[in-house]
């Protein structure tokens, strides 16, 4: 099959049709390309607003679906207020945390033990260092007190006591990062720093990650017998939140790990790690995509930091008072194959963050939870070329936007903005449980500018122009009811309803004639003052101009505003159009034209009403059988040679008007049979006489119906002395006729079949 290439200009034309559409549809692009452009200058958004309405989302993500769960795999050994009234101000001998890390793994079975507090300074709490100075000085001359003195050396050398136990164990410890000495020229170099996980080799290409100026690290002895060692430098965004820790720092040529991946990967047991870069982004720099340890993928950001998958408010981690380890106050074996991080909780050490689940918040829980977030591979990410999804989110969702709101109403607009909004939202909260972190605010606020843009726009045109809109609209509806809708516009929408109504058709006779006869000119005013005394009838009582078919007319009473009275309305309306073409007839021949005569149809009943039509043009009118029917009528006012033919339906709602029935037909296009009246006048406005016809008339119908055709035929010759022109006479004296010569049969309904329209 062959596919149609569409016609891209056509639709532009149809789409923005009015000078209003165009501006609306170019100032919301033009909005768009505002947040594009955000993003776009200097690689991402630099506005401080739209940052911190990123970070908020962010921070509200995160609460909203953190597991607030503790991890049972994770302790801390708290150095609290607990332990400092019992061991002593902070720091204490190295003899006592010695002690604390054999308890750890030879009493509760620990698997692996993480310091994040420092040793970067001799302990000289045992006074060795005393009794050597005196051994060099005051005692230098007696050798029975420098036997003694290397006798209990080893007892009183608490660093030699704390190296020897952490070789032994998997003991992992922490350097400090120190920045800005560099401006004070001083460059801060304390102990002795771990071997680089990488080494930059002269002329290599530039990693991307924090540098330091200087550090804070541990004594040489504590280096060199620790298992690993990592940083504990925190990445604190510019609202003063930590939410994220850089995985590797660089210090000179060398690159050095976390506390937690440090930990993590003591944990299984020094598995390889694999540093993967990203695709050459062509700024000359190297930038790390991730981090494998064994089947653990650990994503990292621009700036090789990883977010902190936060597990909900402190404590999310089993708390152990250090000094209850010390002492041994615990079960033996009761910490079998856990992680225990020995940090501090005291608000003297100042270990405390701004973070987002907390303003005060223990610094040892960050990194308990990136483990967490390392054992269920779970760390939260943003994606590869991050720029290119930001601009590619706002186009997604901008453009379309945009360009459908222009031509949606305020309703239907907000319902739009809602979906739409919504269900970003559900789509980008579903990523984030994948571990992917897109943005969220700034696309938000996008489709929230682009709502107010429109609305506010359409809010001021429509007073501008609301005026010139009643003005168009009165054509069709009265004044009167356009201004209802006007003040409540909740009573009044265009979609397509079933809605019981009334509806006219009127026709000009032998306007083919008129029409030869007249000059275009001529016969133009002729039919726009015709339409407009015809109106001026329709809207007196309320009526809708569907519309005018050259000559005919088609109204409708009971929408767009409900009316009680449609019925009675639109019949006394088609009562005030005959009276008006005759009225106006005296006129017209005054000015060499034609009388006029015209057929009205009515039928009232179910009918869909509502704006239709196809995407190029639409109305509001109505369809169904109820509104064929007053066409159809309409049509047999020739055949009957009456002013106005309604339907039985008519009849039974309206009794303040004199009908003369006529027939029972069917007519084409529909089964059922109908009864059909003549519409004449108020019974007020009749004589005697012509209501006396009016009932003869019935009586003929009566013997009709029973077959009595000479009785019939008797009545209908007695009305024709008085009435002879009437066509309804004519038509059943030919009907009786013929029926006569051929008898219907004892099963006749008297009711007669029309074949044509």
């Amino acid at each position: 099959m062959k596919i149609k290439k569409p016609d891209f200009k056509a639709l532009w034309k149809t789409y923005f049709s009015s000078i209003n559409s165009s501006i609306r549809a170019a100032m919301g692009v033009g909005l768009v390309l505002m947040f594009v452009l955000n993003y776009s200058l200097q690689g991402g958004d630099r506005i401080e607003f739209f940052q911190r309405l990123e970070l908020l989302a962010y921070d509200a993500r995160l609460t909203a679906t953190m597991p607030s769960k503790k991890d049972e795999r994770i302790v801390v050994i708290d150095i609290d207020e607990k332990s400092l009234a019992a061991e002593g101000r902070w720091p204490w001998g190295r003899d006592k945390v010695a002690m604390l890390v054999s308890n750890l793994f030879d009493k509760y079975k620990i698997k692996v033990v993480g310091f994040d507090v420092m040793f970067p300074e001799a302990d000289t709490s045992s006074g060795l260092g005393t009794l050597e100075e005196l051994d060099r000085t005051t005692f230098k001359n007696i050798p029975a007190f420098g036997i003694k003195l290397a006798e209990i050396r080893p007892s009183l050398d608490f660093d030699a006591q704390f190296a020897s136990v952490i070789a032994k164990y998997p003991v992992v410890l922490a350097f400090a990062a120190e920045n800005g000495f560099a401006s004070s020229g001083t460059d801060l170099a304390l102990g002795k720093l771990p071997d680089p996980v990488v080494e930059i080799e002269a002329g290599q290409t530039a990693y991307v990650a924090h540098k330091l100026t200087g550090y804070s690290a541990n004594l040489p002895a504590f280096q060199d017998a620790a298992s690993a060692t990592g940083h504990i430098l925190p990445m604190i965004d510019f609202d003063g939140v930590l939410r994220r820790v850089p995985v590797f720092v660089q210090y000179k040529t060398g690159l050095y790990e976390s506390l937690s991946i440090a930990m993590y990967r003591t944990f299984r047991e020094n598995e390889p790690m694999r540093i993967v870069p990203r695709a050459d982004e062509g700024d000359g720099q190297m930038k790390f995509s991730y981090v494998q340890i064994g089947a653990t993928r650990i994503p990292l950001d621009d700036d090789a930091t990883a977010v902190v998958p936060y597990r909900g408010a402190s404590p999310m981690y089993r708390y152990i008072s250090a000094t209850d380890v010390i002492r041994g106050k615990l079960k033996d074996g009761e910490l079998d194959g856990k992680l225990a991080l020995v940090g501090t909780s005291a608000q003297g050490l100042l270990d405390l963050r701004n973070t987002p689940v907390g303003g005060v918040y223990p610094g040892v829980e960050l990194h308990a939870n990136l483990l967490s977030g390392y054992l269920d591979n779970a760390i939260k990410h943003k994606p590869t070329f991050e720029l290119a999804w930001k601009v590619f989110i706002i186009l997604l969702l901008g453009l379309p936007l945009a360009l459908a709101l222009v031509k949606l109403n305020a309703l239907w607009s907000t319902v739009m903005v809602i979906i739409v909004a919504t269900g970003f939202v559900i789509g980008n909260v579903l990523l984030w449980k994948n571990d992917l972190v897109l943005p969220l605010a700034i696309p938000l606020l996008m489709i929230g500018g682009l709502y107010l843009l429109n609305m506010a726009y359409g809010f001021f045109i429509e007073a501008r122009s609301k005026r010139q809109i009643t003005g168009i609209f009165g054509t069709y509806v009265p004044k009167e009811l356009v201004e209802e809708m006007a003040k409540n516009p909740d009573a009044y929408n265009v979609k397509g309803e079933a809605r019981d109504m009334t509806v006219l058709f009127s026709d000009v006779r032998n306007f083919t004639t008129i029409s030869e006869g007249l000059a275009a000119t001529e016969l133009t005013a002729l039919m726009n003052d015709y339409l407009t005394e015809m109106t001026v009838s329709i809207q007196t009582r309320r009526g809708t101009i569907d519309k005018y078919i050259g000559d005919a007319i088609m109204a409708f009473w009971g929408a767009p505003l409900k009316d009680e009275n449609h019925v009675e309305n639109a019949l006394y309306a088609a009562l005030e159009m005959q009276k008006t073409v005759k009225a106006i007839g005296p006129r017209y021949v005054a000015r060499g034209w034609p009388k006029l005569e015209i057929g009205v149809g009515l039928n009232c009943g179910v009918m869909n009403v509502g704006d239709m039509g196809s995407s190029f043009r639409r109305a509001y009118t109505v369809l169904g059988d109820a509104v064929n029917l007053a066409a159809r009528l309409e049509g047999l006012t020739k055949e009957y040679g009456v002013e106005i033919l309604v339907s039985e339906h008519i009849v039974k709602r309206v009794p303040t008007v004199v009908y003369r029935e006529l027939d029972r037909v069917r007519v084409k296009g529909k089964l059922e049979p109908v009864g059909i009246f003549e519409a004449i006048a108020l019974k007020e406005e009749l004589t005697e006489a012509e209501l006396d016809a009016v009932d003869r008339f019935h009586r003929v119908i009566e013997k009709y119906r029973a077959q009595k055709w000479d009785d019939a035929e008797a009545i209908i010759q007695k009305l024709m002395e008085t009435d002879p022109k009437r066509k309804a006479y004519k038509l059943y004296l030919e009907r009786i006729t013929k029926l006569r010569a051929e008898p219907p049969g004892e099963n006749w309904d008297g009711v007669f079949t029309f074949t044509t329209k």
